[in-house]
């Protein structure tokens, strides 16, 4: 070959050089960018998807608001119109009480006249009339013990002191009568001599309302209220006798939502079960009450909850599929990438090559221990050391205590398992830069301390026993109830063979297992 052909030669080699380098400088390029278009692609499908999710839920909740925020409507005109019936037969009785006065004949009058509009409130329970010392004058119910008296009651108190002619809307109370739990409507009337004469009282059955309440679907943990406008609870459904009359007027969730609003929505945890609900509340334009209705907020976003879960496992999948076959992509061309420099890695990766293989000839795949030919190298190196150098050296060998038992109990994926945990244990033992863990064979271990006597070889067997014990690995074939190990501690006494150690740690072994095991023996 002519110096111009080696020069040729160099130049083609020089210039496929040169080529390949491109190359694979063009497909690392042509990687990085499917790499972010693979990247993009998800991040943009997984925001529209949450972004879709989210609206999805503000719109559950802005048609739940809705649907609350109507049967709240509904039941305060329904409301309105028994206390405005039931104001109306007041006003027609104060009149007539006030133009006729409470004689005998004409109570017995009036009574007669209520009975006849009596079908025409069903909520109504009883009609009272009452003097102005609060002795029952007519019941609507008919004949009642002389003497009664309502005095005491708050309504009465109420129209006593003050002297308006509004309707006073009570407390919930049990009529003394019928027996039931009842809200009383009442207003007062003027004797002849315009002072004060009585008061007239309607009560309202709360089971008539809780009749209604309970035929409105609101769901498992749904709540329907009626309440005054100062914070007295008059009906609750579901019912629950000690809620009636309760007063949340200094409840700071009446205090932020009800007061100042006429009407309005919130969501927040009751104050009465702990539940967490979605409210809408309306108030009365004619009477100081409101009706709040509630639904079980996890309950009312159940619906949502699953099309969200659905959604997101369908464009989870398809994100999946996306980057499967864009990770495949990105994988052929890094191996275009790899093949064209793989001459210029060769050595590289041989070294790397070289290095793992006598890693795993020196390493247990299991464990991750020594295995047992760097046991014998290792001990037989120590052996000789402590010969030459006058120094002790100490060898432990464990075995798991009952271990065919627990293989065949729990099977032998959860006893590599354990067999892998007590390494990790004996690896912790194995403190200083000579010290060396091993497996020595099956569920047998070893712990090669040089440097180290007797006396510090059984408390490292010791300390181990106890960091195995720790680990409380049921073993339901043990006597001892959790996995256990017992170990045979040898030190060398004089010049001695690696294989005498191991024989001396063996029969120590031995005498730990007839001795109970869980236990270390010299």
């Amino acid at each position: 070959m002519s110096f111009g052909e080696g020069k040729a030669e160099d130049h083609s080699l020089g210039g496929e050089i040169r080529s390949s380098i491109r190359k694979i400088l063009a497909a690392k390029h042509d990687a990085q960018l499917a790499a972010y278009l693979l990247v993009v692609v998800v991040l943009s499908v997984l925001a529209a998807t949450c972004w879709q999710i989210w609206t999805a839920r503000q719109r559950t909740l802005a048609e739940i608001d809705t649907n609350n925020r109507n049967l709240a409507q509904t039941l305060n005109t329904y409301a309105e119109g028994v206390l405005t019936q039931s104001s109306m037969l007041l006003l027609g009785m104060a009149e007539r009480l006030e133009a006729e006065g409470v004689a005998p004949e004409h109570l017995q009058r009036i009574q007669q006249l209520v009975n006849r509009q009596e079908s025409l409130l069903n909520q109504l329970n009883e009609l009272l009339v009452v003097d102005a010392r609060g002795k029952w004058l007519m019941s609507s119910k008919g004949r009642f013990p002389t003497g009664t008296s309502s005095a005491d009651r708050s309504y009465f108190l109420h129209h006593r002191e003050d002297a308006s002619d509004n309707v006073f809307i009570g407390a919930p109370i049990r009529s003394r009568s019928t027996g039931e739990w009842v809200i009383t409507v009442s207003r007062r009337f003027k004797d002849g001599q315009g002072r004060f004469g009585g008061v007239i009282v309607a009560t309202l059955g709360i089971e008539n309302f809780l009749r209604l309440f309970g035929k409105i679907d609101i769901g498992e943990h749904g709540v329907i209220a009626l309440a005054t406008t100062g914070g007295l609870l008059l009906v609750r459904h579901p019912f629950r006798e000690q809620d009636l009359g309760r007063d949340f007027s200094r409840s700071p969730n009446f205090l932020r939502h009800y007061p100042s609003l006429k009407f309005g929505t919130a969501s927040f945890e009751s104050s009465i079960d702990g539940t967490e609900r979605l409210y809408a509340f309306r108030s009365n334009d004619r009477y100081p009450i409101f009706i709040t209705v509630a639904q079980g907020r996890d309950e009312a976003l159940r619906a949502w909850r699953r099309h969200a879960l659905l959604t997101a496992t369908v464009v989870s999948s398809l994100l999946a599929l996306i980057t499967v076959i864009g990770w495949r992509l990105i994988l052929v061309i890094r191996l275009r990438a790899q093949a064209e420099s793989s001459l210029v890695a060769a050595r590289e990766k041989l070294l790397e090559a070289n290095y793992q293989l006598e890693q795993l000839a020196t390493q247990d795949p299991l464990t991750g221990l020594a295995n047992r030919r760097r046991f014998d190298d290792v001990l037989k190196r120590e052996t000789k050391r402590a010969a030459r150098e006058a120094t002790p050296l100490s060898l432990l060998l464990i075995d798991l205590d009952c271990f065919k038992g627990f293989n065949d109990h729990y099977g032998h994926v959860a006893g590599d398992e354990c067999l892998k945990a007590v390494s990790r244990q004996l690896a912790l033992s194995a403190k200083r830069p000579g010290d060396l863990a091993a497996r020595y064979g099956g569920e047998e271990l070893a712990l090669v301390l040089p440097s180290t006597p007797a006396e510090g070889a059984m408390q490292v067997a010791r300390q181990l026993l106890a960091r195995i014990r720790e680990l409380g690995i049921a073993h339901k074939a043990s006597s001892f109830g959790c996995v256990t190990a017992s170990i045979g501690v040898a030190s060398l006494q004089s010049r001695q063979e690696p294989e005498e150690l191991v024989e001396a740690a063996d029969r120590a072994l031995y005498r730990a297992k007839t001795a109970g095991r869980n236990r270390a023996e010299f």
